[in-house]
């Protein structure tokens, strides 16, 4: 037989692809060649799957040999395809019965000593094999945990390319993965050691409560960086279909902690302020990877410091906040991958940040607006909620018995928030407040009475409020009303979700 066919499964961002790895012997020159758009590295993976073969034992045909990759019109990306080359290899050369991988998808990368190393994204891979039908998946023992978290597929690991040859030809059995860890109890900052910030806190369980981006202004001290790095523990735990994207996210970056389950807790970024828009975003060279913004995808992204940021890793921001995913194009194609976060601002209100305030400061007015000014006004046009932080006062900072609710108290009030949100627009196929979309929050029956929106429409005419946040205000109007437990806001609520959005005083 000198024609073998062998299944894997390609990615391209975090969509997997089931991919046909086909081995043609012909006579003629010794050769290998590889068509179907591959990459850099799957083009070595010529050189890595012959000496993989020779060191472990096996006769490497010396024949003309086409190994083509359908469907070719996908590009191929990584090394993941190496293991079902040799495999196709050894079995279009006669050394190796294909019959019992018939219908299985083998992943894995070989080192030249025939070692099977982990790949990244096995998760989606295996995701995407279920998908197609695919009942049976090999991979690597490094990814074994991560690919049987995925249901209705039964996943065997190898650890060499002997191990694999003896399978298929004695019926040697392949490694069981391992039982999966327990998930570890969630522990990390509580809101309870933040001292004082009664605004500060009720902006951030109003930012929790209905998915609303938040900035936090103020001096040196005032617990910005406190609060932002809280949000996630007052955030409910993703349930299955989130954490399976969170996860595969993950997967794609290489990021996956050891133990093969899936992720639960919110993810929390925080980049820091020289990142490039790249690493934002997403970027490298051919297929772009996932940048910071998708890898907190259902969860935060903070940045502190916002105005020490580039322009232009700043602006990039502006259409995944809109759209909630990241459409990225490189000269190796192109890819989208989500970034539905809630993104966290914190600045200081001038480059000395003097915390004595303004009997101190060294910055004029003019220093002063051209330092916020970094922030442009259609990125925080985008932020729902813009509180404006004081400085924290002794008697809070030094209280021997903090009255301040813990994380977990505030939890359970933005989780009752958030059910009573998802059954409320489940109609609209959204969970959250700030995924309605502003023409449904303007027309029956979700139309608010005229008198309860009279002063918002009021600041929309004078031009102190754009369309945009108009619909914003709204949203989080709405978020109050599902936080106090009731069914449609009122005035009040209105009101304070003015002040969250303008960071004015009542």
């Amino acid at each position: 037989m000198s024609y073998a066919k062998v299944l894997c499964v390609g990615l391209v961002g975090v969509t997997g692809h089931l991919v046909e790895v086909e081995a043609d012997l012909a006579a003629g020159l010794p050769a290998v060649v590889i068509s179907g758009l591959p990459d850099t590295a799957l083009h070595e993976a010529r050189d890595r799957v012959r000496a993989a073969v020779v060191n472990s034992g096996q006769r490497w045909p010396n024949r003309r040999i086409t190994l083509n990759l359908l469907p070719a019109t996908l590009p191929k990306f990584g090394s993941a395809f190496d293991l079902a080359i040799a495999a196709a290899l050894l079995g279009g050369s006669g050394e190796l019965p294909l019959l019992p991988l018939d219908g299985v998808v083998v992943l894995g990368e070989l080192g030249l000593d025939g070692t099977v190393r982990p790949v990244r994204g096995v998760l989606p891979m295996v995701a995407a094999a279920a998908q197609a039908g695919v009942e049976r998946v090999i991979v690597p023992l490094g990814n074994a945990a991560e690919a049987a978290v995925i249901p209705g597929v039964r996943v065997r690991a190898v650890d060499h390319l002997h191990r694999l040859v003896s399978f298929v030809r004695d019926g040697t059995p392949l490694i069981e993965p391992p039982a999966a860890t327990p998930t570890p109890a969630l522990g990390g900052p509580d809101l309870a050691d933040v001292a004082g910030q009664q605004v500060g806190r009720r902006a951030l369980e109003v930012a929790a409560a209905g998915g609303h981006h938040i900035a936090l202004l103020g001096p040196p001290g005032a617990g910005k960086t406190m609060l932002a790095e809280r949000l996630p523990s007052i955030l409910p735990e993703l349930d299955d279909d989130a954490a399976l994207e969170v996860t595969a996210l993950h997967s794609v970056a290489g990021l996956l902690p050891p133990g093969g389950r899936l992720l639960r807790r919110p993810p929390f970024q925080a980049p820091h302020h020289t990142a490039t828009v790249p690493s934002l975003v997403g970027g490298g060279s051919g297929l772009a990877r996932p940048g910071a913004v998708s890898l907190a995808h259902r969860g935060v992204l903070f940045l502190d410091e916002a105005p020490e940021f580039s322009k232009g890793a700043l602006e990039a921001l502006r259409q995944p906040l809109e759209h909630g995913r990241i459409q990225l194009s490189r000269s190796g194609g192109g890819t989208v991958y989500p970034a539905q976060t809630q993104l966290v601002l914190a600045a200081n209100p001038c480059p000395c940040a003097k915390p004595s305030g303004d009997a101190h400061c060294e910055c004029s007015p003019l220093v002063r607006r051209r330092y916020l000014g970094r922030i442009s006004g259609p990125l925080l046009d985008r932020i729902d909620v813009q509180v404006q932080l004081m400085p924290v006062r002794a008697a809070d900072l030094m209280a021997a018995d903090s009255d301040a609710e813990p994380s977990a108290t505030v939890a359970a009030r933005v989780a009752a928030a958030r059910q009573a949100a998802a059954t409320r627009w489940a109609c609209l196929g959204r969970r959250l407040n700030a995924e309605v979309g502003g023409p449904h929050l303007r027309r029956p029956p979700w139309r608010l009475p005229a008198w309860v929106t009279a002063e918002l429409r009021g600041r929309l005419d004078s031009g102190s409020l754009s369309a945009r946040g108009f619909d914003r205000v709204i949203r989080m109007a709405w978020t109050i009303t599902d936080l106090d437990g009731r069914d449609r806001p009122d005035l009040d609520d209105v009101r304070e979700a003015i002040q969250l959005r303008t960071g004015e005083t009542a």
